[in-house]
């Protein structure tokens, strides 16, 4: 936020804190929800944004209807009645759409298999100003059911970590999706510190704080700790490649050791200097993600134990990073 706009925020919560706590906290809640406009910003976003449009101008495209009357918006490449074939999903961080996921897309597309694309209720094409992890794991499982089970799933920060979620099935309303292999892209490993991150930086008091991250118990049925990312990796049964870049500044590089820590089943593929955008359409980035949904067993590196001890030395509350970068 912008400095006036954040000083009003504070002032605004400060005194709502003041006549009930609960309403500041669902209120910070409502705004903690509040997605970025779709409209790029910049030279090199509207660059980026024309050029993925481009790419995926072809496509079909398709709503995905969720509960509440939300909506969600689907492309496909290589759709019908084409033979036997992989069919892959993708899903894109915060603030992002699958636009900005175009080079990744059309990789695995060139490769013949069908591949769908989210846009995120709040995002892209979806309309709307509003996402949290209980939505995004809904349309997982919307794209799912419309299209048929995924052979893989590949996705970017916030979208990698609702697959996560989503594979593991810690939404107890919303069937797991599928899929053999899972590929996280500068994903976080948990969502404690957005919720800390964010709490301070509009000013809530304990009593808010509180009741802030137990509207995530309200909205979706499971608490703020339960979703753990990190450690639902290494019980999902299936292979999981995580890519990301030790200088992000976005998402820390610690979620990646956690991830790494979590069984032998994940693999850890460094990006060095591609940080946390450039690395969804960096040409090694995408060769390992070839490489790994084609089978190959070497992609990635077996979790040694410096991974290890990082990851148990830092509470997966004290994570470092941004909410921006989501």
């Amino acid at each position: 936020m912008a400095n006036f706009a954040l000083n009003v925020t504070r002032l605004g919560f400060s005194l709502l804190q003041a006549v009930s706590p609960d309403l500041a906290a669902r209120a910070a809640f409502q705004l903690f929800c509040w997605t970025p406009s779709a409209r790029p910003k910049g030279t090199k976003s509207k660059l980026a944004h024309a050029a993925g449009a481009a790419r995926l101008a072809g496509a079909e495209r398709f709503t995905l209807r969720l509960a509440g009357g939300r909506q969600a918006h689907a492309y496909r490449l290589n759709g019908g009645a084409r033979g036997k074939r992989k069919r892959y999903l993708v899903t894109h961080g915060w603030g992002s759409s699958a636009t900005y996921m175009a080079e990744l897309i059309s990789m695995l597309a060139a490769t013949g298999a069908e591949v769908v694309a989210l846009d995120f209720p709040g995002h892209g094409r979806s309309g709307g100003r509003f996402l949290h992890m209980g939505l995004a794991v809904e349309t997982i499982a919307a794209a799912e059911a419309r299209f048929g089970a995924f052979d893989a799933a590949i996705g970017h920060s916030f979208g990698g970590a609702a697959l996560m979620v989503s594979a593991a099935g810690l939404l107890p309303s919303v069937a797991p999706v599928g899929g053999d292999r899972l590929v996280l892209i500068g994903a976080p490993s948990e969502m404690g510190w957005l919720f800390t991150d964010f709490g301070r930086m509009v000013g809530l008091r304990p009593a808010a704080q509180a009741t802030l991250e137990n509207e995530v118990h309200r909205v979706t049925g499971r608490r703020l700790e339960d979703f753990d990312a990190g450690a639902a990796a290494g019980v999902i049964g299936r292979p999981v490649l995580v890519i990301h870049a030790e200088e992000d500044k976005e998402v820390s590089s610690l979620h990646a050791r956690r991830y790494g820590a979590a069984g032998k089943g994940v693999r850890l593929f460094w990006a060095n200097g591609f940080g946390h955008r450039r690395i969804i359409g960096a040409a090694p980035v995408l060769a390992a993600i070839a490489a790994f949904l084609g089978g190959d067993r070497g992609v990635g590196e077996v979790p040694d134990e410096s991974i290890k001890k990082d990851a148990e030395i830092i509470p997966f509350f004290e994570l470092p990073a941004r909410r921006a970068a989501l």
